[in-house]
């Protein structure tokens, strides 16, 4: 049964559907320009996996934390396909998908949110999947909250453009870093099958976004101090 999943959350965008031979993923970095181009590549992979429109079982979208304007397009996409179709949707935290593509056990998930800020979540592995230990939220990167013990993974475009101020904020807690994960439309295929398989996913019109945010744009005066 196929499964496709999108995530347009960051600068990337990112594809995947299942098929009979495994997942068929495929990666862009598109800037600001998931609008014109999700949909022609959603296309493009079904033709790539031989799998028409019409047979997909569900879909799969990042549901953020993320950029305002790329959390809308992905849901929007999501939802328009998966009424189109008559089929059901489950989204996924972006920060909990950097988890899951990290190949770590204890995670320090950390997105780039603009304005000084980032959007952070710390995740232990729990059995097949993640147990938040740090509740997502977005703060200044020299205001997160410390995870217990060592060995922690940072993960995520947090670390690339904040790596100093959250090395210094997480010390002895922080082992390595993965600055250049972003998340990938496979691991939310990896965290979203079992919803589907134990009938909790949504109807298009019940498809949640994750802002933590509440003030998405500054005004000019705000700009000029940042």
């Amino acid at each position: 049964m196929p499964y496709l999943a999108l995530d347009t959350t960051t600068e990337h965008l990112s594809l995947a559907v299942t098929t009979p031979q495994g997942v068929l993923a495929r990666d862009w970095h598109v800037g600001q320009k998931h609008a014109e181009r999700t949909l022609p590549e959603i296309e493009a992979l079904l033709s790539e996996a031989g799998i028409a429109r019409a047979a997909l079982e569900g879909i799969v979208y990042g549901m953020g934390p993320g950029s305002f304007t790329g959390l809308r397009i992905g849901c929007g996409i999501a939802q328009g396909l998966a009424f189109g179709l008559g089929i059901r949707l489950v989204g996924v935290s972006t920060l909990m998908a950097l988890a899951q593509g990290s190949g770590a056990d204890r995670v320090y998930a950390c997105l780039d949110a603009r304005m000084n800020q980032v959007y952070a979540a710390a995740f232990e592995r729990d059995g097949e999947g993640w147990r938040e230990v740090i509740t997502a939220s977005v703060c200044d990167p020299d205001a997160v909250s410390i995870p217990e013990g060592t060995g922690w993974t940072g993960v995520g475009s947090g670390f690339a453009a904040y790596g100093e101020a959250l090395g210094t904020r997480l010390g002895d807690a922080l082992g390595t870093t993965l600055p250049a994960r972003f998340p990938h439309a496979r691991d939310l295929l990896a965290l979203a099958l079992p919803v589907f398989a134990r009938g909790a996913a949504l109807a298009p019109e019940d498809a949640p976004l994750v802002y933590l945010r509440d003030k998405v744009a500054l005004k000019t005066h705000e700009r000029i101090k940042a």
